[in-house]
């Protein structure tokens, strides 16, 4: 069978109490906390998953090793570590070698997303037809998704990673390079005690004290 040339990366960490979703330990507590992580990247993956193979799946991973990660999630994923390096240069790194094993599109998406569905990350493919960069706005100004043709440095060099100023940055930062971008419809990530209200009663976990 020929591999997808389509393919869809999705950045987690093997959840470790106390070195996973460390902003929601004062209001979770870290096993609380590294497991609604388990449960999120659960979720994500089973409902990003292409039914008909449309896409393949890369799990870039942080913390663990590719058995504890195979062990937890399944084989039937591509397993990577993310490497060193911040939130940009690990995103860079992913898609170039995406794009050095074939893939024609990539589309990487992070763990935190009780809304993200395979119809999102479908219209995200068909968005690249026509455009460069198709980016999936996040509520705390950031994004969700980030899909491209090909890999592009100098879009994720110099962005305040971890503000409510990405999604923005990034923006400007296409329209200098020619970039021609497509957005996706908004959604809540779960990063911060004050995202906790977004999830669904499935999902939601017990607050510590």
């Amino acid at each position: 069978m020929r591999p997808s040339r389509k393919r869809l990366i999705l950045f987690t960490r093997y959840p470790v109490p106390g070195r996973t979703k460390t902003r929601l330990i004062p209001a979770l507590g870290p096993e609380c906390a590294a497991e609604l992580h388990r449960r999120l990247t659960e979720h994500v993956l089973g409902r990003a998953v292409s039914p008909a193979g449309a896409w393949e799946v890369e799990v870039r991973f942080q913390g663990g090793n590719r058995r504890k990660m195979a062990s937890w999630l399944g084989e039937g994923f591509i397993y990577r570590p993310q490497g060193p390096g911040d939130l940009g240069r690990r995103m860079l790194r992913a898609f170039r070698g995406a794009f050095r094993e074939g893939a024609e599109m990539a589309a990487l998406v992070g763990s935190d997303l009780p809304g993200l569905g395979g119809r999102i990350v479908e219209k995200a493919f068909c968005l690249l037809r026509r455009a460069d960069l198709v980016l999936g706005p996040a509520l705390d100004g950031g994004y969700y998704l980030v899909g491209m043709k090909a890999p592009c440095p100098g879009l994720f060099e110099g962005i305040p990673w971890g503000t409510g100023r990405v999604l923005e940055e990034t923006l400007a930062r296409a329209g200098r390079l020619g970039l021609p971008v497509e957005l996706l419809e908004p959604l809540a990530d779960v990063d911060r005690p004050e995202d906790l209200g977004s999830l669904p009663p499935g999902l939601a976990p017990k607050r510590s004290g």
